[in-house]
């Protein structure tokens, strides 16, 4: 059964920093590009950014780059997404996701994970 389970959401300040964690099982994840998408309430999923199955290659929404950093440890089956200069337009449900293509288009995602609540205080 393959199983993504993000951590690491909760509440912070505006200008704080979290660092949310996405853990994979029943896949050969060190295969597979992983993803982070959110959704406010009222708006559709968005895409914030993605990272290769090697890590070597990244990419970013405009809207979190230079703010967020994706990285991986295959060893440990992990991704995170680090969070910093939060801001209130940041608050959403992540999740993470993982998929054989490289792309920014959620609907290219085999497997979800089940979301983690990031909400930033103004």
């Amino acid at each position: 059964q393959v199983q993504l389970v993000e951590s690491g959401g909760g509440l912070v300040q505006a200008g704080g920093s979290l660092r949310l964690s996405c853990a994979a099982s029943g896949i050969t994840f060190s295969t597979y590009n992983t993803g982070w998408f959110r959704q406010a309430p009222g708006k559709e999923r968005e895409f914030v950014g993605r990272i290769l199955w090697s890590g070597v290659a990244t990419a970013y929404a405009d809207s979190v780059k230079g703010r967020f950093t994706i990285s991986r440890d295959n060893a440990k089956g992990t991704v995170y997404l680090q969070m910093s200069s939060l801001k209130p337009e940041d608050t959403a449900v992540y999740y993470c996701a993982a998929a054989k293509t490289w792309s920014g288009d959620h609907k290219a995602y085999d497997y979800w994970g089940q979301g983690t609540q990031v909400t930033v205080s103004a």
